[in-house]
């Protein structure tokens, strides 16, 4: 993991939300929760009013699971982190790297919620934002999560550069496993401000990035790729795949500088004669010949580098 720190200062490019607008989202959630839950037992109370005792508590236990641990699990899961309390305070929970949150996150953070928000009627989860340095409770901080606000005024999340066009699809088979969040945040970071730094700095601070980025992944550097170039292919392949996790998309992405080969166009007859030349008779239609199949072009074996290392930064 790499400790970097950019020109101005700027250690986290996220805007944690504070304890107030997190409590009101928190309550708008939990007034609605509430209300879906009445409802649920003043239908269920009518329906199992012929059962014995026993099976209507066992009801009443799985109505409180389910409207009050379930539902708020799914909704962040579906709507990748912003509930209806979040979407009004405009807040949103992300993962520690700013990447969105899947089913384990919400997983985490609603198991945690039941012992912080409901059985402790929150007091936990305000001494522990309240401790923490970016406002986590102890949900957000077991399961890899931060709590941001979306709506800042005059300031837009800026994206992250595409890489060049010959490394896209480059890096499909990269294990990104073992990369860890934070190396992911501080090299989304230097992309973002990569423009805004001085060139040897940068240069030097790319290089550092992608030496750690190698050592991470044990991939050896690919020869003749500049630092920056190899972080930004590396970051849009993971972007890819979050978003076919996210969205379900299906395939692979094609391979730069791969396209069909047009050769000359098929002749149907025979050779056209001269001029001063009598054509020859006509024996039979001849056949049509089909070109023959495109064969796509072998790809090139990987350059074998050093496993460590490879980015140097200019003198």
């Amino acid at each position: 993991m790499s400790d970097l720190v950019t020109g101005d200062a700027v250690v986290l490019g996220l805007r944690p939300a504070r304890l107030p607008s997190r409590a009101l989202a928190i309550c708008l959630d939990l007034a609605v929760y509430v209300t879906g839950y009445v409802l649920v037992t003043v239908g269920l109370t009518l329906a199992t009013a012929s059962l014995d005792p026993a099976a209507r508590a066992a009801v009443a236990v799985a109505s409180v699971l389910l409207v009050l641990v379930g539902v708020p699990i799914a909704v962040e899961t579906l709507s990748h982190g912003r509930s209806l309390g979040k979407l009004a305070c405009g807040l949103r929970v992300v993962r520690d790297d700013g990447g969105p949150i899947r089913f384990r996150h919400a997983l985490v953070r609603g198991a945690l919620g039941v012992v912080e928000l409901l059985l402790t009627f929150g007091t936990v989860a305000v001494v522990a934002s309240l401790v923490s340095a970016r406002g986590r409770r102890l949900g957000d901080v077991f399961a890899g999560t931060l709590v941001v606000r979306e709506r800042v005024p005059g300031a837009p999340v800026m994206p992250v550069p595409p890489p060049p066009p010959w490394l896209a699809g480059r890096f499909g088979g990269l294990d990104l496993s073992a990369v860890p969040d934070g190396l992911w945040l501080a090299i989304r970071q230097y992309l973002t401000r990569m423009n805004q730094l001085d060139p040897q700095v940068g240069a030097a601070m790319a290089a550092r990035l992608a030496d750690d980025l190698v050592t991470c992944t044990g991939a050896p550097p690919p020869a003749g790729v500049p630092a920056a170039a190899f972080l930004m292919a590396v970051v849009h392949e993971r972007q890819s795949r979050d978003a076919a996790r996210a969205f379900g998309a299906a395939g692979t992405p094609p391979v730069a500088g791969a396209g069909p080969v047009f050769g000359p166009a098929p002749t149907v007859g025979g050779p056209v004669p001269a001029p001063d030349t009598a054509p020859a008779p006509a024996v039979g239609p001849v056949p049509y010949a089909a070109p023959a199949p495109y064969a796509a072009p072998a790809p090139a074996a990987p350059v074998e580098g050093p496993r460590a290392g490879g980015f140097a930064p200019p003198a």
